[in-house]
């Protein structure tokens, strides 16, 4: 499984590329951060954004596309701003009909560290460590994305296997008919 995990901000957004499977060591295939003038019009960073993340995926050619959760902050300005890249990220991954999985920060920090409070440097120390790197990634961004994508390898089978049983559940539950 190819996993193009992004980070959003306006700012910086970040992006990697992780492959392989649950269970199995991981590759990672790139990494890096798609970096816009905070000066510069909102549209044209939105732009930037998409421009970014376009290229990431004519280069990586991923099958799913793994985005952090965008969720409620004190700072309104920055919520909005990471919610606007978010959305294009989305926006992206759609017009090519790549799957998106939405993962909270929590989610990703458990993931990869064991705890959901993990702080920044956990998280690149670990992320350095699954992809046997020399050195975590710059800037956090970076590695944030690629967590992500870790996170989706991870978690995505198991997710597939609740769906499935849902829905095989649901195909078996008895149906609530008319009354005669």
């Amino acid at each position: 499984m190819r996993v193009l995990g992004v980070d959003p901000g306006l700012t910086r957004c970040g992006v990697g590329v992780v492959e392989g499977v649950a269970g199995r060591p991981l590759t990672m295939l790139g990494v890096g951060v798609v970096r816009t003038p905070a000066d510069a019009e909102l549209g044209h960073r939105l732009v930037a954004v998409e421009q970014g993340i376009e290229q990431w995926l004519d280069e990586h050619q991923p099958e799913f596309v793994a985005v952090e959760r965008v969720f409620s902050q004190h700072n309104v300005r920055t919520v909005m701003g990471t919610a606007q890249a978010s959305a294009v990220a989305m926006l992206c991954a759609a017009r090519r009909g790549i799957p998106v999985a939405l993962h909270t920060p929590s989610e990703v920090k458990a993931a990869v560290t064991g705890s959901g409070r993990a702080d920044k440097a956990q998280v690149g120390a670990m992320v350095t460590r699954l992809l046997r790197l020399s050195a975590p990634p710059k800037p956090a961004d970076a590695a944030d994305a690629l967590a992500l994508a870790i996170c989706h390898i991870w978690r995505a089978p198991a997710q597939n296997r609740l769906q499935q049983a849902v829905a095989l559940h649901t195909a078996k539950a008895p149906s609530k008919g008319r009354l005669a």
